[in-house]
């Protein structure tokens, strides 16, 4: 059933409403603050939930990503009370593959990074939503990718697992000094005395509030991708995380200014004489700082800049009073250092005809790939602050 379509009388059909489509990026208003305010009180939701992502990507990445829409539901007094994100995209089983999949995902999702992903339905919307969930992928495979574990309940029938990514958290509860093991947290202290020693400092730059914030904010960014690519490049890794993707963070950035509540995009900075020598960027949204990305200058590493700036993001995370420090994806081992525990986000696929098949191995294949080997765990950890490829 398209929306803004009447189905079938039924018993609940004085329960149920129209939703309505929204195709463009430029919503009313009273719609991205309803749709806020019902990400803001849903347990577990996630900042890549909220309208200030979605609606940043959609504007920039999503642009050329396929057909985006925002399918709003309203309660009988006009509050927002579901938002379903939605993107009609093409998936192709190998580059080099003639075969493309028509799907339907998440808006956000996918390029970008971003994790716990997945729609923002209050309780008792629920089985409606699953159920039109279901009518509107019944021609078109669904690839719904990194759903937080919370979002089961929507899931159609025949949905298909295809992958689980690790995302690691530390509670916050006991505060940060009680965090890691005697040795390690001797460590952090003797590595910060010496960094201290060399002129380094730390500061906390918390989300902006109004525009008048935003040059240090953008200025801070393009310095977190800059030493980030640095770093990777040093290793001989690659990254994601460039000035190709800068637009969708500077817009988020912005988008979170402009509703003045002091959520969203947080810096940790590291700065020595006046240069900024260490950026760790993150989301900081509800009780949750979300780690999302960190550069620094890898001179430092023989004093572990990269770990100190984690320690420090922590610290001033708990000080923001927050009960959780979110690492976000990969299991990287410096991450458990910090007594993370794992949190995993969950791919499923609805598959339709053989080309969703096929596209539904090539998943599993995918994740058979990134399962560690029995013995990566007794591998000797490198220095913190290499998260996951993004």
């Amino acid at each position: 059933m398209r929306a803004g379509d009447a189905g079938p009388a039924t018993k609940a059909a004085a329960t149920r409403t129209v939703p309505v489509r929204h195709r463009t990026p430029a919503l009313p208003a009273e719609v991205i603050d309803g749709w806020r305010e019902l990400a803001a009180g849903e347990a577990g939701g996630a900042w890549f939930s909220t309208p200030e992502w979605t609606l940043a990507w959609w504007e920039t990445l999503g642009a050329t990503a396929g057909d985006g829409e925002i399918v709003v539901w309203r309660d009988g007094d006009g509050r927002i009370d579901a938002v379903l994100p939605l993107l009609r995209t093409v998936q192709r089983l190998h580059p080099r593959a003639p075969l493309p999949v028509p799907c339907l995902t998440v808006l956000g999702s996918g390029a970008g990074a971003a994790d716990h992903c997945g729609f923002v339905v209050a309780p008792h919307r629920r089985a409606e939503v699953a159920d039109w969930l279901a009518r509107r992928g019944r021609r078109t495979s669904l690839l719904l990718t990194d759903l937080d574990p919370g979002q089961t309940a929507l899931l159609p029938p025949g949905a298909v697992e295809i992958g689980r990514t690790a995302c690691p958290r530390a509670d916050l509860a006991a505060g940060p000094e009680a965090l890691g093991s005697r040795q390690f947290r001797a460590d952090l202290r003797r590595y910060g005395r010496k960094l201290a020693a060399e002129g380094i400092t730390f500061r906390w730059v918390p989300p902006a509030l109004a525009a008048a914030e935003l040059p240090e904010r953008f200025e801070l960014l393009h310095t977190a991708v800059r030493l980030h690519r640095l770093r990777r490049a040093a290793l001989g890794r690659p990254t994601t995380f460039d000035e190709a993707r800068a637009p969708l963070h500077l817009r988020v950035i912005e988008r979170a200014a402009d509703t003045g509540r002091g959520e969203g995009p947080a810096f940790l900075v590291a700065e020595r004489a006046g240069e900024v020598v260490g950026v760790l960027y993150g989301f900081q949204w509800r009780d949750t700082f979300a780690y999302y990305q960190i550069g620094w200058d890898q001179n430092w590493a023989p004093l572990r800049l990269g770990t100190a700036v984690i320690a420090e993001a922590i610290r001033a995370a708990a000080g923001q009073g927050l009960s959780t420090f979110d690492f976000l994806r990969g299991t990287e081992p410096y991450k458990y250092r910090f007594d993370a525990v794992d949190w995993e986000d969950v791919s499923w696929l609805v598959p339709r005809g053989l080309p969703g098949a096929l596209l539904g191995l090539k998943y599993r294949a995918k994740a058979a790939r990134r399962k560690p080997s029995p013995d990566a765990d007794a591998s000797p950890a490198p220095e913190a602050a290499v998260p996951a490829a993004r």
